[in-house]
């Protein structure tokens, strides 16, 4: 367990142990704690909440694996189960907000916890709520990044299909639509939840002006968010139904080709089995040389002069023309 305290509002950044952790969340004014949990979780380990002197019953979840989305508030504490895009998958962080404090834990390291920090430099918050605030909207940030560097792929692939379709393209697709589908199933029940928090707070008359205008901020920030993982999904099934119809138009050239070719040649396999047939009109009348040149040559260059007529006439020709 790696334990890191941010002194605020300087953000200053300094490794202690968990004893001293608790020490300092009892008695500091205003810090932010980041708790980096090991990967493995032992059955006998004590839940953190109480390893951090934070006794409420409520908070057994907390730095627990395999917790779902959460945003409640529990006494003077607000809890979150934030989802943070990360790489090709989507890790949780736990955050606990109080009057004087945020701890965050997470199992093994995320880029929320290395981001954070930087922003409280910048953006000094003066609370501990404002800090939460920061750090909801950084996690939405991690989703913007995620879907638009996603958005911009799934572009060059659409346009790559209409320079030269290959079926790497269809595969990676396939890919970038799997990562839509993660990041809107991740992050639409987590904003469901925060939404309906941060409702019932904001109907409250207690809930301080500079409060409500940071949660007004968070939701306006996550429907954009929101919207962008939405356009994400619909540009992936865009994509595949440009693909699918670049392949539909393959077919029907090769369809008009076939087309084409049974045009020029039934005319001519009919003469030839016509012709080829033994009844006494043939076998006893169509003798000389001069007969079988006209039978044989002439009707088969007029067959062929008809078909291309037609052929030239028809909008199977011309569209194969325009498609070379």
């Amino acid at each position: 367990m790696i334990v890191t305290m941010v002194s605020m509002p300087d953000g200053a950044t300094t490794c202690v142990s968990l004893s001293e952790a608790r020490q300092r969340l009892a008695t500091d004014r205003f810090l932010l704690l980041d708790v980096e949990l090991p990967e493995e979780e032992g059955p006998e380990d004590e839940p953190l909440a109480r390893r951090l002197g934070l006794d409420a019953e409520e908070l057994a979840w907390f730095g627990s694996r395999g917790e779902s989305a959460r945003a409640e508030f529990l006494g003077d504490l607000a809890g979150f189960v934030v989802p943070v895009a990360q790489d090709a998958r989507v890790a949780h962080v736990h955050a606990l907000a109080g009057e004087r404090f945020v701890v965050i834990a997470h199992r093994g390291r995320t880029v929320l916890a290395s981001d954070i920090t930087n922003h409280l430099r910048r953006e000094r918050p003066h609370d501990a709520v404002a800090t939460l605030f920061l750090l909801l909207q950084e996690a939405l940030a991690t989703f913007r990044r995620a879907a638009v560097q996603a958005l911009l792929q799934v572009e060059e692939l659409e346009d790559g299909m209409f320079e030269e379709r290959r079926p790497a393209q269809i595969y990676r697709l396939s890919q970038l639509r799997r990562r839509a589908a993660l990041l809107h199933h991740a992050l639409l029940p987590y904003l469901q939840v925060v939404e309906e928090m941060i409702t019932r707070r904001m109907m409250s008359r207690d809930f301080p002006v500079e409060r409500q205008r940071l949660a007004q901020e968070f939701q306006r920030a996550a429907r954009l968010v929101l919207a962008d993982t939405e356009s994400l999904q619909e540009a992936t099934r865009r994509a595949f139904a440009s693909y699918g119809s670049l392949v539909a138009g393959e077919q029907n050239g090769v369809i008009n080709r076939l087309t084409i070719v049974s045009v020029i040649f039934l005319p001519l396999s009919f003469l030839t089995g016509f012709f080829g047939m033994n009844f006494t009109f043939l076998t006893d009348e169509l003798e000389s040389r001069a007969v079988f040149w006209l039978l044989a040559v002439g009707l088969q260059v007029i067959v062929l002069v008809a078909a291309f007529y037609v052929l030239h006439r028809t909008r199977a020709w011309r569209r194969m023309r325009d498609e070379e």
